[in-house]
């Protein structure tokens, strides 16, 4: 029986491992043993990230709208309240984008969502 050469197996395999430790420093990039576990690890950053991403982008479009609330004389926790009781189902990017790009069109939500709001909340904002 052939005995059988694995050099192009552990070749391709180590390929797969170089290719994406391209761009890293020192010894990650070209040493096998090292650029495995440096490829790993930028693997579960990668994954955490893309979750932490969401989480930041959110939290960006609620300043933006608070600051645009603001000028209006409203709070933000008011201005959702608002939204809610409008039934007005906008979420938070449209309302981020609205609020730079479309003011007027923005203006004209706050009202609705002011008006939706009870008189004494009003009253102390």
């Amino acid at each position: 029986m052939a005995r059988v050469k694995r050099g192009v197996t552990s070749h391709a395999k180590h390929k797969k491992v170089f290719d994406a430790a391209k761009g890293f420093y020192g010894r990650r990039k070209n040493t096998i043993r090292i650029a495995k576990q440096a490829v790993e690890k930028s693997m579960q950053y990668a994954y955490r990230d893309r979750k932490n991403k969401k989480r930041t982008f959110r939290a960006l479009w609620i300043q933006r709208i608070n600051a645009a609330v603001r000028e209006l004389d409203l709070t933000y926790s008011r201005f959702i309240d608002g939204l809610a009781r409008a039934g007005i189902e906008i979420d938070r990017k449209v309302l981020s984008d609205l609020a730079i790009n479309e003011p007027e069109a923005f203006r004209a939500i706050v009202e609705k969502a002011k008006s939706a709001l009870p008189e004494t909340t009003q009253a102390a904002a």
